[in-house]
């Protein structure tokens, strides 16, 4: 549970910005090491084609983003990636498919296989692969998974004006099922779609509410893609993302707080603002899933100049794997459809539609 109301998180967000870097700081000393920075590696398995309509998303088969899809990726590409991943210091490896939830079928298998390998190559593994019932998460926590991703977005209000194919609830019953499993909870949330302030803190306050608080929150700023309703957007500029880092580790004391996309819109300046401000965590590599990333090497560069080193995988302890006992037949998930349109999207993908044909 937390301390703060809504009104006392934006009064947080509203601090000066050097006072609110100050402030951060300080909380971000009393329960982390500030000296470590977790290098991740995000590695899209399985890419496009989602039947989505997330307004920010290039992956989304009713767009016109010229993302190339591809079928689940191989147990040897991936252990070839996640080698890769592990030479240049990540210590976690998120595997992501664009999947509205999962099925219990030959290719949810086929990534239990890969989160037992990754496992046992001593990285913490973490997936996002959708909205997840109770038995799939126990499914993904018995195969070795160490962290699910599975972000909020916005607030409850801003969602329904990006999202029109899933309910809100919905996601936060997938970080209620994931918790049942004993798996740490990433959950976090893109700024720069179009939201208000007070958007970006009743999504802080909805993690906040949450027991135990999320281990991990991601902050992402949006990277328009052309060809998604969202390509016109501006940008979001560094102080915000700053902001947004300092409030979230106010408001998520214990939580590791991840600087996400939109990086490389960020100065080496204003990532290390956002390191002393609370950031814990970068993703490295070229992309995130589609999305361009910073150079790994600049990455290393950066830390290094900076006096950051990397921080270990298993730090608390690596989990045993969890033996749950799975039971088929209790389950039948109905994952809700919201049923409202939003208008600016189906206009936008209309008009895109005509303009390719």
């Amino acid at each position: 549970m937390t301390e703060y109301t809504p009104d006392q998180i934006i009064e947080i967000y509203n601090t000066p910005l050097l006072e609110l870097v100050y402030r951060a700081a300080s909380v971000h000393r009393q329960y982390h090491d500030p000296s470590e920075v977790q290098v991740s590696t995000l590695l899209s398995i399985k890419t496009g084609g989602c039947p989505e309509d997330c307004a920010y998303c290039p992956q989304a088969a009713r767009y016109f983003t010229g993302v190339n899809e591809h079928d689940l990726m191989s147990h040897a590409e991936v252990y070839e990636a996640a080698k890769r991943a592990k030479a240049i210091g990540s210590s976690r490896l998120c595997m992501g498919a664009a999947w509205r939830n999962v099925r219990d079928d030959d290719q949810f298998d086929h990534v239990l296989g890969l989160v037992s390998m990754v496992n046992d190559m001593d990285m913490e593994v973490c997936c996002t692969l959708g909205m997840v019932t109770e038995n799939q998460a126990k499914k993904l926590a018995n195969a070795g998974l160490y962290a699910y991703n599975h972000n909020l977005d916005s607030s409850e209000e801003y969602y329904k004006e990006i999202i029109s194919t899933r309910g809100y609830q919905d996601r936060l019953a997938t970080l209620e099922n994931v918790r049942k499993a004993n798996i740490t909870v990433c959950s976090g949330g893109i700024i720069g779609m179009g939201e208000s302030v007070e958007d970006r803190c009743k999504m802080l306050y909805t993690l906040a509410l949450l027991d135990p608080q999320p281990e991990s929150v991601p902050i992402n700023a949006l990277v328009p893609v052309e060809g998604t309703p969202l390509e016109n957007q501006t940008v979001v500029d560094s102080w915000e993302m700053i902001r947004m880092v300092a409030t979230t580790r106010i408001v998520l004391p214990r939580s590791v707080v991840r600087l996400s996309a939109g990086r490389t819109e960020l100065s080496k300046e204003a990532q290390a603002l956002c390191f002393m401000a609370g950031a814990g965590s970068i993703f490295a590599g070229d992309k995130l899933l589609t999305t361009p990333n910073p150079d790994q090497n600049e990455d290393l560069a950066l830390l290094n100049a900076l006096g950051l080193k990397s921080k270990p995988p298993f730090k608390g302890g690596k989990k045993e794997r969890q033996q749950f006992e799975v039971d088929e037949t209790k389950e039948r998930p109905k994952w809700s459809r919201p049923g409202h349109t939003i208008e600016a999207n189906e206009a936008y993908r209309k008009n895109k539609k005509v303009l390719t044909e």
